[in-house]
């Protein structure tokens, strides 16, 4: 009897042992195809119940990401966003996010990204909902190329429904992956913990337009709630105002131009893309199209200037539209290097919370937080956002000067000087004209 007990326990033993081989094999084979994509989504509780949800989703983690900082925690970066706010501080504030771990074979990057875009509000900038400030901006960080088309695909395919529903802009940020941090343990799971606790997301109601199985990272770009074939309506544009984007199937140059301008487009102006080339139903064109992609801006239902054809040169398109959007005297600034009379910048004393941005492309260039009163008559910063101008030397008129540009458009914004305040002793003195302020 004794002896079968044994044998019995032994038998059982080893069972649990091939069982938990088993599991730890399936798990290795798992996390060995997965794939990871780090999102913000306003505070990351919510979030990660909602991701968490995604069958085929693997694991989710609350952490922080997108900030110049690599040891952040929860009270440093609320700390550090009310110093921001106060004026009192530069550097980018970490947002709060979560690191998406999904199957690919499982569930798609583009089924995580249309769920990531409906499951939250993308238009409100440095909010969510009740939640305020640039910790609980909208973004997503991405990893490979893959990541990044799939990011302003599916933003670009959103952005469509949300212009239909009625909602303003997307706003979020969309960036390479930078100094992520895992979040403290007691946010993990957060949700789960505490099932009354405070979610944060409400999400816009307007559901991402195409079914999941359409929804590839392979081919983002046929995932569009519109049919580029048919003829667009004029009622259903801007009549004041509209650039529209004749484009073709099987266009190289087409599909140039949306990853270079289209996919990123933060400009004032209305703009529509089109496979057809008549104008818009009720609209005149001057003259028949005759290459792709052209890019036509209308004015009260009639066209007043085209830009036929695209390889890559990006300033160029932008000179273009800035001699139809801007003043004589912003050309002046913008293309001949002028600079405006001091004390003379409509912004020169403002200083609200929010945002000087690019006036062509909308790509915002400084925050408020850094501008400081150099008593030089022009508007003056101490520090510009990450990657948003260029520095070049500028020789004219018998001077040694770093001239400063835009980095998306590539307009003449002004210079920088090393007579600023700590701790980089920059200032970055800007033709104000040439600035469009944003406020929060």
């Amino acid at each position: 009897m004794k002896t079968n007990i044994v044998i019995t326990g032994l038998i059982m033993i080893l069972t649990i042992f091939v069982m938990e081989i088993a599991m730890v094999s399936s798990q290795q084979d798992t996390s060995s195809n997965a794939d990871y994509i780090v999102l913000g989504m306003g505070c990351f509780w919510g979030a990660e119940k909602r991701m968490g949800e995604i069958p085929g989703v693997i694991d989710v983690e609350s952490g922080y990401s997108g900030g110049d900082f690599s040891d952040a925690g929860y009270q440093k970066i609320l700390d550090h966003e009310k110093v921001l706010r106060a004026g009192k501080a530069v550097g980018r504030n970490h947002a709060e996010v979560i690191r998406v771990t999904f199957d690919p074979q499982k569930v798609t990057l583009g089924t995580v990204l249309a769920r990531f875009w409906e499951n939250h509000n993308p238009t409100q900038g440095d909010r969510q909902g009740n939640d305020i400030g640039s910790n609980y901006r909208s973004a997503i960080y991405y990893h490979d190329e893959i990541q990044k088309t799939a990011a302003f695909a599916t933003q670009k395919n959103y952005q469509v429904a949300l212009d239909i529903a009625g909602y303003g802009r997307i706003t979020t940020e969309i960036l390479p992956l930078k100094n992520y941090i895992t979040a403290e343990e007691y946010h993990q799971d957060y949700l789960k913990k505490n099932p009354k606790g405070y979610c944060g997301l409400g999400g816009t109601g307007v559901k991402y337009p195409v079914p999941d199985h359409e929804v590839t990272q392979n081919d983002m770009r046929v995932a569009t709630v519109v049919d580029f074939l048919k003829p667009l309506d004029g009622k259903d544009l801007n009549f004041a105002q509209q650039l529209v984007i004749f484009e073709a199937e099987n266009c190289e140059f087409c599909k140039q131009f949306d990853e270079d301008i289209l996919n990123h487009w933060q400009a004032g102006v209305s703009v529509v893309a089109t496979m057809n080339a008549n104008p818009p139903a009720g609209w005149e064109l001057e003259k028949p199209l005759f290459a792709a992609p052209t890019i036509v801006l209308f004015r009260d239902g009639k066209e007043v200037a085209r830009y036929t054809g695209y390889n890559g040169e990006e300033a160029n398109f932008w000179k273009w539209l800035g001699f139809q959007l801007l003043s004589p005297e912003q050309q002046r600034i913008a293309f001949q290097q002028g600079t405006e009379p001091p004390f003379t910048a409509p912004n020169l004393d403002e200083k609200r919370p929010g945002k000087f941005v690019d006036p062509l492309t909308g790509a915002t260039l400084f925050l408020s937080t850094t501008k400081f009163d150099s008593k030089t008559g022009w508007p003056s910063f101490s520090d510009p956002i990450e990657g948003s101008v260029t520095l070049h030397e500028d020789n004219s008129y018998g001077m040694r000067r770093i001239e400063v540009r835009s980095a998306s458009s590539g307009i003449h914004l002004g210079h920088v000087f090393n007579d600023g305040p700590a701790p980089n002793y920059k200032r970055y003195c800007i033709n104000g004209n040439i600035l469009k302020f944003v406020p929060d």
